[in-house]
């Protein structure tokens, strides 16, 4: 089970800490350069009208290699999810993804007739 809470740092940007039970807080600085973009690009997304999957889609595109934390953090606020819905999110958004990933790497696509030898 893991509880967040939103601080200001030192320097005004906004950290979200993280904890478990078993592990001690983690720090998450949503304010890096990529990570902020990412965000940014949800927002715009979510405020042209689209889903907030395809919101979670785009960000995860940005910031995949970031920790399961900050994504879902990211998540929170680019594509104004819950927390348990960004947790939900993250997952299936990164089981897609290794999906897509696989398909790719064997040939296949999930067009009729292309890459399947057809």
């Amino acid at each position: 089970m893991t509880t967040e809470q939103t601080e200001t740092a030192e320097n005004g940007s906004e950290v979200i800490e993280s904890s478990s039970k078993s592990s001690e807080p983690i720090k998450i600085d949503l304010n890096k350069p990529t990570i902020r973009a990412a965000i940014d690009q949800g927002k715009v997304l979510i405020a042209e009208g689209k889903s907030k999957a395809d919101a979670a889609r785009a960000i995860f595109d940005v910031i995949k290699d970031e920790p399961k934390e900050v994504i879902v953090a990211a998540f929170v606020e680019g594509a104004t999810l819950t927390d348990k819905g960004a947790l939900t999110y993250w997952y299936n958004v990164r089981r897609k993804a290794a999906k897509d990933a696989a398909r790719k790497e064997n040939g296949t696509s999930l067009d009729p007739g292309v890459g399947s030898g057809s």
